[in-house]
């Protein structure tokens, strides 16, 4: 039996980003537990300086590694004893070539980031999961991801694999009680995109708050009927 009155465990990848610092926000004002991971650990101290450390968990991780995942996992695991939530955020986006001109390296840059790391962190924490019979998989995919865009071929293949990957997942985890699913937004309102697009309108674009609430959501007892959904996020 799990008591409602334990305070619930999360881990963020990705957690210095923008969109990570909106999630991390949401759960520390729900007062959980969490793990903060990110490829580099001053990025997080710069982000979270003051972040008591005695509750939560700060830790740098390859996240497209098996073997770095699996390490911080073992740490996660002896400091939490279990997760109630792993929310993947952590990913990456370029332009590249056109189909007919596109390198091995970008493909496998954008597979490594968007695709294979949902592998390598599933490995390291899913089985305390499902050991426990309890907890929730949140994703970030993409709504571009249900359609191919010029010069963006690498990005969305890697983001459509990692939708059915979620999808796979989601089906193989239900019996075991533990839900998969994603956000998929279309472009959301972070300073590198506004930067990245300084002609656009991001009064169109998705606030890191509200995708944070729906990655929340999808993390809470209220999500427990879904599985291998991905919920398209629009202004």
């Amino acid at each position: 039996m799990i008591d409602p009155n334990t305070p619930r465990h999360v881990v963020v990848t990705g957690a210095a980003g923008a969109l990570g610092r909106a999630v991390v926000q949401h759960f520390l004002d729900q007062g959980a537990r969490i793990a903060l991971l990110d490829h580099r650990m001053e990025h997080i101290v710069n982000v979270f300086p003051g972040l008591d450390n005695s509750q939560h968990l700060l830790l740098e991780a390859d996240v497209t590694s098996v073997e770095s995942m699996g390490e911080v996992a073992g740490r996660i695991l002896a400091a939490f004893k279990h997760v109630d939530a792993l929310v993947h955020i952590a990913g990456g986006f370029e332009m590249g070539e056109e189909v007919h001109a596109l390198s091995r390296p970008a493909w496998d840059r954008m597979m490594n980031l968007n695709a294979w790391s949902f592998v390598a962190v599933s490995q390291a924490l899913v089985p305390s999961m499902i050991e426990r019979k309890a907890g929730s998989v949140v994703a970030v995919t993409a709504k571009g991801a249900a359609r191919g865009a010029a010069a963006m071929a690498a990005y969305i293949a890697s983001k459509s694999a990692l939708q059915r990957l979620v999808e796979a997942s989601a089906a193989e985890l239900a019996s075991h009680g533990i839900t998969v699913n994603s956000i998929a937004p279309s472009t959301l309102d972070t300073p590198a995109n506004r930067q990245a697009m300084p002609d656009a309108k991001p009064e169109s674009w998705v606030s890191t708050a509200v995708a944070a609430q729906t990655i929340g959501f999808l993390a809470s007892p209220a999500a427990a009927a879904l599985h291998g959904q991905h919920l398209t996020l629009d202004a």
